[in-house]
Parts: structure tokens; C-alpha cells; sequence
């Protein structure tokens, strides 16, 4: 059964009637643009073809009754008439709790709801399924009670609950890609204006996403210390971030810099600069430049920024070498683990699944995760 079928007829077991509506928000994958959000840089993401769905319906009170389908599905139910408080043992209803919340607070007027969710977007993969669930459900309100919000708020809501209500430091590139995607293409983000310009990706293209499954540890603490590197490299420039310093200056001056610090911004530098190249490069079908600048990205994920693992260097490397230059992989998401991605086209997919599925294993102990996706639509009805 799809998703919209599972959540209608849970939705119709549960409460007794038909639900009215019914949407969906896909989780996302970054293609280029690494560390480069806090920075105030830009980046690249698409919309993928993993998502969570919804199925609603108005309450003719100030109710919000909510089934995690994919939890045994277990309920919560809260007013919007009293404060809404975290959830005491669910960790999954304080995403629904605090986009509802939030929405509160731009427009108050909404009335209940009843809502079953469920998902497929691959959980603690890094491929944004509580953005995801943050954009359904405040597209879920948007909808049934006309809020006449854009997706753009309604991302910049799904951020400020994670970060207010659940407590979880995020930008806001996972929401808006969520919230904005459009069906074939990638998005380019400039994380300083919210700017966003869509980028059209080859046809017969590949997005395949391969989780390394090797168990992130450091991952906070490092991430913390690469943003205070960032933060110290633009000072010593008297930048506010790194996106108003140049290549130039930098090359000027580096030798003045601790030499860490030094190597964490040319990372963000260049990355910035090959971020932007590869949306003219997608933009123009030009898949043999967009692999030239993913190699590089991941090696300036590894050598500069040093955020990558054995393991994913492994895999990145098979990848490439069964690609050839057909194609171009690398390192997604904050690092120390977690997945790589690779755009190629279709028919070599199977040649690329069969490398992977002889060698990883068999190099790193540990057996990966295949997703073939496709840059799909932002949150809607479905």
C-alpha cells in the first residue's frame, strides 16, 4: 500500500470518518554546498522522492488529535486552547507540538484537526526526515485553514520549533528545500537572503543516495568546533562571516592564520565557489564538470574541513571508480558518518549497486544502504 492509502485507512479506523485531505513533504538530499550554511554560503539541495504523509481533516473544535502510524500507532492529543507544553514520552509529538505552536504565534485563528502521519524518509540517515515532518504539518494547517502562508514561512516555522521547541540547533537549507523543491530540479540556496533559485537536472539522472551505516560519534562536538574555526577565520578578516572574505584575501594573508583555522576556511571558500559553479553546471547538463567539482568538494571535506571516516572515504572511492567519469559522488551532510550521494545516469545505477554491494563490506565491515531517488516536488496535497 502507498502511504496515502496507509494514512487514509488509518485514518478512517480511527476516527470513525473519511479524511478530507491528504498531503505529503519529501526529506532532501545536498548535493554540494558542505558546512557552508552557517557561513552564511550557499548550497544545493533537491527534494527526494522519500517522504511523510499526512491525511487530515478540520475538527469543528480546538482539538489536535495526531497517530504515528510508523510508532504502533500511538496518539497524542492536545488543545490549542491551553499552552502547549512538550510531550512527557513521545519524542516524535514535540515535532507536531511545536510547529503547531509556532503556528500560533504568526496566525492564531486555526481551529483542531485530526491528523495520521507516516513516513518512508530513512531516519537518522541525514536525509531531513524531521524537516520533513515539520513542513507536512504545517502545510497540513496551511491548507485545511487557509492560512495563506508561503513555503518559505512555513519552512522558517519548521526551523523555529526544532530549534526552540525540540531543542535541536538546525539551519534552515533541510525546511525550505522540504517546503520548495520542484519535480526535476535542485534548488540553489544563498543561506544570507533565503534567496532561492531553481535549477533544472539533466533527464535521465540518478540521485542515489548510499548510507554508509557507520555509527557517528564526535559528530556534535567537532561540528561546534569547526563553527568556532569559521567564526575565527572571519574575525581575523574583520568579517562578520566567511562569505564576505575572497579567495584573494585569503591567499594573501593564510600564512598569518593558525593553521588550522586556515584549512577550515579554505574549505568554506572554496567550497562556496564550487557550489555555485555546479548549479550552471547542472543548470547546462553538464554532468562531466558537476563530477569534477563533487571530487572536489569531498576532498576538501576530507583535507581541509577534515570531517570524513575511513569508511566513507572507502565508499566514495568505489563509487567512483565503477563511475568512471560518467559520474560524480561525494560526502553528504554534516559528516563523520552517514551517507554519500552520487548523480549519474540510470543505467549505470546497477553497475554502481553491484561494486558497492562486492567491495564495501568487504573493506569496511559494515553493509551500506542503497536509495535511488529522483529530485522530486516540495510539500503539497497528494
Amino acid at each position: 500500500m502507498t502511504l496515502q492509502t496507509t494514512t487514509q485507512q488509518i485514518f478512517n479506523d480511527t476516527f470513525g470518518y473519511a479524511a478530507t485531505d491528504t498531503i505529503q513533504a519529501p526529506g532532501r538530499v545536498n548535493l554540494i554546498g558542505e558546512h557552508t550554511d552557517y557561513n552564511d554560503g550557499f548550497v544545493l539541495p533537491c527534494a527526494i522522492d522519500y517522504q511523510t504523509v499526512i491525511s487530515c481533516a478540520k475538527r469543528d473544535d480546538r482539538q489536535v488529535r495526531v497517530v504515528a502510524a510508523d510508532y504502533d500507532s500511538q496518539q497524542d492529543i492536545f488543545s490549542l486552547d491551553q499552552p502547549i507544553v512538550s510531550h512527557p514520552e513521545y519524542m516524535w509529538a514535540n515535532y507536531v507540538r511545536g510547529v503547531v505552536k509556532h503556528l500560533q504565534q504568526r496566525q492564531p485563528d486555526f481551529g483542531g484537526a485530526d491528523l495520521v502521519i507516516s513516513g518512508n524518509v530513512p531516519q537518522g540517515a541525514g536525509l531531513s526526515s524531521s524537516a520533513s515532518l515539520e513542513v507536512a504539518v504545517g502545510t497540513v494547517f496551511n491548507h485545511l485553514y487557509g492560512l495563506a502562508l508561503d513555503g518559505a514561512a512555513i519552512a522558517v516555522n519548521g526551523q523555529e520549533a526544532e530549534n526552540q521547541f525540540v531543542g535541536c540547533n538546525c539551519g534552515i537549507m533541510d525546511q525550505l528545500i522540504s517546503a520548495l523543491g520542484e519535480k526535476d530540479h535542485a534548488m540553489l540556496l544563498d543561506c544570507r537572503t533565503l534567496g532561492t533559485r531553481p535549477v533544472p537536472m539533466p533527464e535521465d539522472i540518478a540521485v542515489v543516495i548510499i548510507n554508509s551505516n557507520f555509527r557517528r560519534s564526535l559528530v556534535g562536538s567537532e561540528y561546534n568546533t569547526r563553527r568556532q574555526q569559521c567564526e575565527e577565520g572571519a574575525t581575523f578578516f574583520g568579517q562578520s562571516s566567511l562569505r564576505d572574505v575572497t579567495l584573494a584575501q585569503f591567499n594573501d594573508r593564510q600564512n598569518e592564520l593558525d593553521p588550522l583555522v586556515a584549512k577550515r576556511v579554505r574549505h568554506v571558500l572554496t567550497e562556496n565557489a564550487r557550489t555555485l559553479e555546479a548549479a550552471d553546471a547542472l543548470a547546462n547538463g553538464d554532468l562531466t564538470r558537476m563530477a569534477v567539482l563533487m571530487a572536489e568538494s569531498h576532498a576538501s571535506m576530507r583535507d581541509d574541513f577534515e570531517i570524513t571516516v575511513p569508511a566513507i572515504d572507502q565508499l566514495v572511492d568505489i563509487v567512483k571508480a565503477a563511475l568512471g567519469e560518467s559520474g560524480g559522488v561525494r560526502m553528504t551532510g554534516g559528516g563523520f558518518g552517514g551517507c554519500v550521494v552520487a548523480l549519474m545516469p540510470q543505467d549505470r545505477v546497477a553497475g554502481v549497486k553491484a561494486a558497492v554491494a562486492e567491495q564495501y563490506e568487504a573493506q569496511s565491515g559494515i553493509k551500506e544502504t542503497f536509495y535511488v531517488c529522483k529530485a522530486s516536488e516540495g510539500a503539497g496535497p497528494c
